[in-house]
């Protein structure tokens, strides 16, 4: 296995730009919005996922535009508890196409990413302070990484074989190492791979995939299967899935999943633009069915095929489920379920004077959540934003 360790590019010319309503320090600490600004214009960075370390502080994974590559470049950056900025890093160009989930095993922080001129899968490695950034490839063939959870000391890694035209499933050490995997075939033609290519290279639709697994149970995948955008069940040991709830192509499908139980799912979905939350919903994992069925809650005021995070936490001493996405007005909407019931608690809006964008919502050690996402300064220059909020600033339950 190959192995980088390579020096770490600092950018330096990273300022913060903090909007709270208080100069208290306990307050600061327990809700703030930071925006961190940058005196180049051109600079263009995104938030994917975020992590709040043991520090009370923040790692936030992130890509960025590259100049000479169709691909994305990689991009790290610290904050410390109140949210303000203290390292970032852009990675060396021979990685890139980051993506979530920024996980934390064994002391360490893992993330996927791949190399560009041979398309395999990298795993990376970094610490809390970002001292370091190791980058090795992965065992096997694994391809153009799409999707990751972890699964105990492992992780379940979503891919795209581009010679065989398969999505495929494999379960990876913190080694880089694949002790498992199957391949489910995307169906036939070029016009099948098109959308998937695109995704990779933004310069098409961004697509929800995710990979996981029921708790000791199936592992399951959201991505392309048989000419649909589906929701795949598999066990990893059959050759054909054990479950597979269909889409409709590229159309209608999951835009999140989340297990509860090992057929009580939370989710959301889309079918041509309209996007449909379900916070408590069965879900048959072994046999084949239609996600166009599910029904659900329709979402009007989310943007077209939104982006929706699903947050399985407690708050308020309360079982609850957080969906955070997109609104046509260019807020982030937070809406908060009963995980035991399903049923609606309250909502909360965020976002001010310029549009915002979701990336992630995490809990937080204090009891309260954080956002990443992204803002555009004057409407056109994209920042990185973590919106802190305090439990108590949600009210309704």
């Amino acid at each position: 296995m190959t192995k980088y360790l390579f020096s770490l590019l600092l950018a330096g010319f990273l300022m913060v730009t903090s909007c709270v309503e208080e100069t208290n320090p306990e307050f600061d600490q327990k809700s703030f919005t930071k925006i961190y600004d940058n005196n180049l214009y051109t600079i263009d960075y995104f938030p994917i996922d975020m992590v709040q370390t043991e520090d009370g502080g923040y790692l936030i994974l992130g890509g960025r535009r590259l100049e000479d590559s169709n691909f994305t470049g990689i991009y790290l950056m610290k904050a410390d508890k109140d949210g303000n900025f203290v390292k970032d890093i852009e990675v060396d160009e021979s990685f890139v196409n980051p993506i979530a989930q920024l996980a934390f095993v064994n002391n360490n922080y893992y993330f996927f990413c791949m190399d560009p001129l041979t398309l395999q899968a990298q795993l990376g490695q970094t610490d809390a302070n970002l001292e370091n950034v190791n980058i090795s490839a992965t065992s096997g063939e694994l391809y153009y990484p799409s999707a990751m959870q972890v699964d105990g000391n492992n992780f379940v890694l979503l891919s795209y074989n581009h010679l065989t035209k398969q999505s495929v499933l494999a379960v990876v050490n913190t080694s880089g190492v694949s002790s498992q995997s199957k391949a489910f075939t995307i169906g036939a033609g070029d016009q099948v791979e098109e959308p998937i290519i695109n995704h990779f290279l933004r310069t098409g639709r961004q697509y929800p995939f995710e990979a996981g697994r029921i708790p000791g149970g199936l592992y399951y995948f959201n991505g392309f299967y048989n000419y649909t955008f589906s929701l795949v069940f598999t066990d990893l040991v059959q050759d054909d899935p054990r479950g597979v709830v269909q889409g409709i192509q590229d159309d209608g499908g999951f835009s999140a999943v989340k297990p509860l139980t090992a057929t009580k799912f939370a989710a959301a979905r889309f079918n041509f633009g309209d996007n449909y939350i379900l916070p408590n919903t069965i879900l048959n994992t072994t046999g084949t069915s239609s996600s166009v069925d599910l029904g659900g809650n329709t979402f009007p005021e989310l943007e077209q095929n939104a982006k929706v995070k699903i947050l399985r936490t407690v708050l308020k001493a309360k079982n609850v489920l957080v969906y955070g996405s997109n609104t046509r007005s260019k807020q982030i909407g937070l809406y908060f379920y009963d995980e035991a019931t399903g049923a609606f608690l309250s909502s909360k809006y965020l976002g001010f004077s310029n549009p915002f964008e979701i990336a992630q919502v995490i809990s937080t050690t204090d009891g309260g959540l954080a956002v990443c996402g992204t803002t555009y300064l004057a409407g056109r220059f994209p920042r990185i934003c973590i919106i802190k909020i305090d439990a108590s600033d949600i009210k309704g339950f």
